[in-house]
């Protein structure tokens, strides 16, 4: 590769890593281009996985700020730089390491803080973001409906408060 074409390179990579909420580092030895292709349109719209160079990568990661990264740099390496949502780009990533056993997950970063590739999997194993804002959303109106039938009910009870005092009373002059 000549010097500039590295140089694009290694300002693309950067770009990438600057511009993405995550990436997945992964090794890819022994996928034929039809796997590598059905796993760029398994991700979708949530990531873009490129190949690179560990050395341009080492580079590009540098500049960007991120560290930890070097150790997961070792062996032919592609990256999924995550641009959706994560969870469901590390789902279909662990659901095709599954079906293909080749893909091998090495790690990442997300939120500029480096995860193994068990963090990797705990992360895939979250449930997606529109289940876990509807959780959210459930939880909080149901507080809200505990908060409005106590304020429903004390003017109900302060009314039979009052029929009973005053029954109370209605029997005591009797």
């Amino acid at each position: 590769m000549a010097r500039a074409d590295k140089a694009t390179a290694v300002a693309e990579l950067k770009s990438e890593f600057e511009g993405s909420q995550a990436a997945v580092l992964t090794e890819y030895r022994g996928l034929t281009v039809a796997q590598l292709k059905e796993l760029r349109t398994s991700l979708g719209g949530n990531a873009k996985f490129a190949v690179a160079k560990n050395t341009l990568t080492k580079i590009a990661a540098t500049e960007a700020g991120l560290s930890g990264l070097e150790g997961l740099l070792a062996g032919p390496t592609a990256i999924a730089f995550v641009n959706g949502d994560v969870v469901e780009a590390a789902k279909g990533l662990r659901d095709f390491a599954k079906a293909n056993p080749l893909l091998v997950i090495k790690g990442g970063v997300l939120d500029g803080k480096t995860l193994d590739a068990t963090e990797i999997t705990k992360l895939a194993d979250l449930e997606s973001r529109e289940v876990l804002l509807a959780k959210l959303a459930g939880a909080m109106k149901a507080k809200q409906s505990a908060a409005a039938a106590m304020f429903a009910a004390l003017p109900t009870q302060m009314a039979q408060l009052a029929e009973a005092l005053r029954a109370k009373r209605e029997e005591a002059g009797e």
